[in-house]
Order: C-alpha cells, then sequence, then structure tokens
C-alpha cells in the first residue's frame, strides 16, 4: 500500500501487459500502414497525416486544457482523475515528429504553397504575408514549443508534489494554469486556420477555431473519461471512483456535445445567411453527393445521438454508456476531421483507403502507447495532491 496522509491509501497497481502489447502492436501496424500509403499515393497519404496530426493534437492539448482548469478552479472531484489528463497530454512533445513529414512536403496539400497562384487569385496575394512557407514554419515550431513548455512545468510540478507533498506547487500550478489558458486559445486557434482551414486558402470563418477548440476538448475529454472507467470498472485505478464522479465525466461530455453543436451551426448559419461566395463555396462540396451523406451522419453521429443517449442522469452515471459513448464520441470527432480534411482532397465524393485506415489506427496507436508508458513509470494519481481526500470525498 501507498499511503499520502492518514487518510488516503491507495493500491499499488500495475496496467496488464496486454495493455502495452495492444498499444504497441496499433502503433507499430499505424506506422506501416501510413508508409505504405505514402508508397501508393504520396498525396493522399499526406491528407491523411493531417488529420491524424490534428487528431492527437486536439487530443493531447484538449487534455492539457482540462488539466490547467481543474488547477484555475480549484476543482476538487477531478483531482483523483487527472493523471490519465496528464499521460494523454504527453502525446504533445511528438507532434512535431508527426508535422515534419507534413512540412517537408507542404506543396502537395497547401494550394498556397504554388507561387502561380498568385498571379490568379488576388485574396492569396492579400493573405500571402501570413501564408508563405517560411512563417507557417515558424508559427508551427512556435505553437509546439509554446505547448511542449507549458505541458512540461505543469506535468513537472505534479509529478514532484507527489514526492514532496509541498502545496505550494499546486499554487504554482495555478499561476501557470492561469497564464496558459489565454495562450492555449490563441495558439490552438493558429494550429486550426494554419493546418486545417488553410487547405481552403480563399475560405475563412471567424468562428472556425472556437468549433475546432469544442470538438478538441470533447474529444480529450473522451479518450480520459474511456481509460478511467474502463481501469476503474477492472480494479487497475488505484482508488475507487463512485457515481458521483461517473456523473461530472458524463455531464461534461454532454456539454460539449451540444457545445460542439451550437458553434457548428452558428458557423453554418452565419455563412449561409451571409450568402457569400468566398464562405459558400467552402460547404457546397459537403452538401453535395457522398460528402453530403457524411454531413448529415455527422450531425446523427456527433450531436443527435449522443444528446439522447447523454441526456438523463442515469445515462451519465452508467459506467457501460459512459465507455461505448466515448469510443462513439472519439470516432464522431475523428469523423468530423475527416469530414474537414479530405473534400479538400476529393471535392467530387467520399473516400475510404489505406490512409484513413492509417489515420485511425495510427491516431489511437500514438495517444494509447504514449498513455501506457508514462503509466508505467508513474503514479496513477496525484498522490502528493492536498486535494486528493476531498476529491475522493465528493458527492453530488
Amino acid at each position: 500500500m501507498i499511503t499520502t496522509d492518514k487518510t488516503v491509501a491507495l493500491k499499488t497497481v500495475k496496467l496488464p501487459e496486454s495493455f502495452s502489447r495492444i498499444s504497441w502492436s496499433l502503433l507499430i501496424i499505424g506506422i506501416i500502414l501510413t508508409l505504405l500509403s505514402f508508397a501508393v499515393n504520396p498525396k493522399h497519404a499526406s491528407f491523411g497525416l493531417i488529420m491524424t496530426l490534428a487528431f492527437v493534437a486536439s487530443v493531447g492539448i484538449g487534455s492539457l486544457f482540462w488539466v490547467g482548469i481543474e488547477y484555475v478552479s480549484s476543482a476538487v472531484w477531478s483531482t483523483a482523475l487527472r493523471r490519465p489528463f496528464e499521460f494523454i497530454a504527453g502525446v504533445i512533445p511528438f507532434l512535431i515528429v508527426i508535422a515534419i513529414p507534413l512540412l517537408l512536403k507542404m506543396h502537395t496539400v497547401f494550394e498556397w504553397t504554388r507561387k502561380s497562384l498568385l498571379k490568379t487569385d488576388p485574396a492569396l496575394v492579400i493573405k500571402a504575408p501570413y501564408l508563405n512557407e517560411p512563417f507557417f514554419i515558424v508559427r508551427t515550431l512556435v505553437v509546439f514549443g509554446i505547448w511542449w513548455l507549458f505541458y512540461y512545468l505543469i506535468i513537472k510540478n505534479s509529478k514532484l508534489q507527489d514526492t514532496t507533498r509541498d502545496p505550494k506547487l499546486t499554487a504554482r500550478n495555478v499561476r501557470l494554469s492561469a497564464a496558459f489558458m489565454p495562450i492555449f486559445g490563441i495558439t490552438l486557434t493558429i494550429f486550426s486556420i494554419d493546418w486545417m482551414m488553410s487547405l481552403t486558402p480563399d475560405w475563412f470563418s471567424t468562428v472556425f477555431g472556437v468549433y475546432f477548440f469544442s470538438g478538441a476538448v470533447l474529444a480529450a475529454m473522451a479518450f480520459a473519461t474511456l481509460l478511467i472507467v474502463k481501469l476503474n470498472e477492472r480494479n487497475l485505478f488505484p482508488v475507487k471512483l463512485t457515481a458521483d464522479h461517473y456523473y461530472n465525466l458524463g455531464a461534461f461530455l454532454f456539454a460539449f456535445v451540444n457545445f460542439w453543436a451550437y458553434i457548428g451551426f452558428s458557423q453554418f448559419m452565419l455563412q449561409w445567411y451571409g450568402n457569400l461566395t468566398v464562405e459558400t463555396a467552402w460547404y457546397i462540396p459537403r452538401m453535395h453527393g457522398s460528402w453530403a451523406v457524411i454531413s448529415i451522419a455527422l450531425v446523427l453521429v456527433h450531436f443527435i445521438i449522443p444528446f439522447f443517449a447523454l441526456l438523463t442522469k442515469p445515462a451519465k452515471m452508467n459506467p457501460h454508456r459512459l465507455v461505448f459513448m466515448s469510443v462513439w464520441i472519439l470516432f464522431a470527432h475523428a469523423l468530423d476531421i475527416y469530414w474537414i480534411v479530405m473534400p479538400v482532397y476529393d471535392p467530387g465524393g467520399a473516400t475510404f483507403g489505406l490512409s484513413e485506415l492509417a489515420f485511425l489506427i495510427a491516431s489511437a496507436g500514438i495517444i494509447l502507447t504514449v498513455f501506457s508508458y508514462k503509466a508505467k513509470s508513474n503514479n496513477l494519481v496525484p498522490v502528493g495532491d492536498p486535494k486528493l481526500q476531498r476529491g475522493l470525498e465528493f458527492h453530488i
């Protein structure tokens, strides 16, 4: 037994080796499929890798957002649940590894890198001071660097507190998290504009950053909820969580399902009502042919079905429902990224091949492998956090 103080006793647990084997298997298969997709169709594979980058980045930085929110709000209920979010945020240092092949092949996916278009598209001339390769690369490095810095500092303090039990480390993380929040909003918006919105360089949306934010924090909450509930139900979590903890996880899933739908509808309504060619041109391919089917499916999968599945209080407290809906929401997030990215590759119709399969498997493999590695060398709960006991005693 590991004792944090006189009132909190934690089980010593170790994740089963099967978890690590599955994680590494998914990662290796994902890498192999990605390499094969580049050998078969480099352009298609590049768009697939953008989806992988967007998914992993959204889940990783979204998890760090939830860690920061706990510190800033002085939340108690989530203290025992915070460490899985910290582990998932561990993918942040690896984002640059995913991005490097894309930075080396920018001409394959980004139209604005072709200087010949500057002669025929006045809008690109206006945007050229922002949309140019050197500045794009610098922005990417700066954004990833800022994310890594806050991740390193916040997680370092959290882990150090496991051994020192120093409450000042909590106060230090509160200050860091308060500084991180506005920077998070700005950098996440820059990332979404650069890597997703600029795929269609003539199109713009003032809501797009918030739209990506809503999907990112929802996916992060879903991934953490999936792991937390599965570990707790299999007695692999150092403390026993209650239905009250489950309820709050379910409530946040439900809240951000609604928030995503609200922002998505707001963006569509404003651009439909404005009826400007430069804005509606982005939606037109997504409203015809097989892309229209994907658009309708996205509304059902990402909003309507999760809304009713998580509507009631018992549903939010049901571990089986939470696990199922977490997987469902993660698939919905992947579908959302697919819907944003792939119509640029093929406006004529939805496509699914080796690149999309690599995107799904590699994304899951990267996050699960990082989580497995972190869980092996760190406590699954912040044993030195002064709020831990109150968090375990939390009741609605």
